[in-house]
């Protein structure tokens, strides 16, 4: 693991500045004291981040709990009682792990996956343009855009121009230059610039020109909204102080047992899904243990229910910010949960000078290598049974949220596969029709199952009087009960039509069989007539 600590420290870095803002900004919008979202980073970094098998992923809290977490402290009456729920939703998830409930990933088509990753990219990258920007709103928070649903993504876009700076527009701009001048030039000429991360140069000017333009009254000043605001304690035991512990004396109320299950069912299904997409970023492609992940998202929670923190996923956000600053081991996610500690214990008033736009510049890149044009391009390219599933996942996340988008995907996905299914049930063959007479050739395929009989029907029904058919069985290993019915309701009209079939299977030919349900019952094939 610190063999690539040249890869790592750069990415935790990379990681630290892009989970600052998202540790406060969910915290915030899930009602929930500020800390408590940094708490939930430091325990996702340092505590899952050992526990867990996965090489690049990143834990914390997560957007996607926002409204579950918000709702559940309303119901519940109090933070301590709520904080109760996520340490009893760590405990199911370990017992999830110890079940192998972690399968459960595996079941999500790779189109919804990468549909998942591509709309992620382009939430991320249309929420900071308002940011980079200059927002200034009073009545919202400037964190909202770091949340990865998409409810509220063009309504603030069509409202960014109302609060435009100068000073934001231009530190963003700066960052952008350095960002890219860094990446595509400078590293490619000097082994140097590949050591020092671009992202930590950007924060660096960053904090630079506001030490510069504070309090100038120029047009180029940033204000206090654009930038970093994390809690500033002005002592250890005010930093102690910041800590909130559940209430376990209401063990006895059932609403907690509710809003547990809620938590540790979404946020294994987050994390889950992450982990598989997490994986496919991966250009090592190694697979992630999803029980052992369970275990070690459990435990993370329990740990932040019992210091006060919030509930803990898996997160795309940070995961691919993660792999496209080049972290190579668990060793990044780690380094950068240390980091999110020592920053806010020791340098709470050296983070509050970064402006906001400096980080909306480092997502506008991750969005933009997350979304990349050219996956649209290759999905297409796959036809229509993996471009369709990745399209709705990518509209319905954008449009809606995460879990409603990957689940309309997946039903999408699954409506494609019932489709390729009720065709691909048979092969037919008009073999011969010259002497007047048709012979048609119906080969089965190797399952066919209920999903089958509309087509199957269909075709029987549309054969002509007077015809020979051959029904193959050779290569197919299972025939449901619903298809053998057909079949048997086939042999009648067959007689009636002057149909004369042949039955064909590994165990020889039989001729105008009447009870296909008796010939494929036994374990020796028998002529029914």
């Amino acid at each position: 693991m610190f063999k690539n600590l040249k890869n790592d420290i750069p990415s935790s870095l990379v990681v630290f500045f892009v989970a600052l803002p998202l540790c406060l900004g969910i915290a915030l919008a899930s009602g929930a004291p500020l800390f408590a979202g940094v708490i939930a980073g430091i325990v996702g970094g340092i505590v899952v981040g050992a526990a867990s098998g996965s090489s690049l992923g990143v834990s914390g809290p997560a957007a996607g709990l926002a409204v579950v977490v918000l709702t559940a402290i309303a119901d519940l009456g109090s933070y301590e009682l709520f904080l109760v729920a996520v340490v009893i939703a760590g405990i199911l998830q370990v017992i999830l792990g110890l079940l192998k409930a972690g399968v459960i990933g595996y079941f999500f088509p790779s189109a919804v996956i990468k549909g998942m990753l591509s709309a992620i990219g382009i939430i991320i990258f249309l929420k900071q343009i308002p940011l980079a920007m200059g927002f200034d709103d009073q009545s919202n928070s400037v964190f909202s855009f770091f949340e990865t649903t998409g409810q509220d993504t063009f309504l603030s876009l069509a409202h960014m121009t109302d609060f435009v700076s100068i000073g934001v527009v231009t530190i963003t701009a700066i960052s952008l230059a350095i960002l890219l001048i860094w990446d595509k030039v400078l590293a490619k000429k000097n082994k140097f610039f590949k050591l020092v991360p671009g992202p930590l140069v950007a924060v660096i000017a960053g904090i630079i020109y506001q030490l510069l333009f504070s309090d100038s009254s120029s047009m180029f000043e940033i204000h206090g909204r654009n930038l970093v605001s994390v809690p500033v304690p002005e002592s250890a035991s005010d930093f102690i102080g910041q800590f909130t512990f559940p209430d376990f004396s209401q063990l006895g109320n059932t609403k907690v047992y509710i809003v547990a299950i809620t938590i540790a069912i979404v946020a294994s299904l987050e994390t889950l899904l992450s982990v598989e997409a997490t994986d496919k970023l991966d250009p090592q492609k190694r697979v992630t243990p999803t029980n052992r992940e369970l275990i070690a998202q459990g435990i993370g929670n329990s740990i932040s229910g019992l210091v006060g923190g919030l509930p803990i996923t898996q997160v795309i956000v940070r995961s691919s910010a993660n792999v496209m600053s080049g972290g190579k081991t668990k060793l990044s996610a780690i380094i950068h949960g240390f980091l999110l500690l020592f920053s806010v214990m020791l340098i709470p008033h050296f983070l509050n000078l970064i402006p906001l736009g400096v980080l909306a510049a480092v997502l506008l890149i991750i969005g933009y290598k997350l979304a990349n044009p050219k996956q649209f391009i290759q999905m297409f390219k796959l036809g229509k049974s993996q471009f369709i599933p990745f399209v709705v996942t990518v509209v319905a996340i954008v449009a809606t949220d995460l879990l409603v988008g990957i689940m309309l995907g997946l039903a999408v996905g699954i409506v494609t596969i019932l489709i390729n299914s009720y065709k691909n049930s048979h092969f037919l063959h008009i073999e011969d029709v010259s002497s007047g007479k048709s012979k048609v050739k119906m080969v089965f395929a190797e399952e066919v199952t209920f999903l089958n009989k509309g087509a199957i029907q269909r075709e029987l029904a549309s054969m002509p009087k007077n015809s020979d058919l051959i029904l193959d069985v050779t290569k197919t290993r299972s025939l449901d009960l619903d298809v053998l019915e057909i079949l048997d309701d086939f042999a009648i009209t067959a007689a009636n039509k002057n149909i004369d079939i042949t039955l064909i299977s590994e165990r020889g030919e039989f001729r105008n069989p009447q009870s296909y349900r008796e010939i494929f019952g036994v374990e020796v094939f028998q002529s029914a007539h």
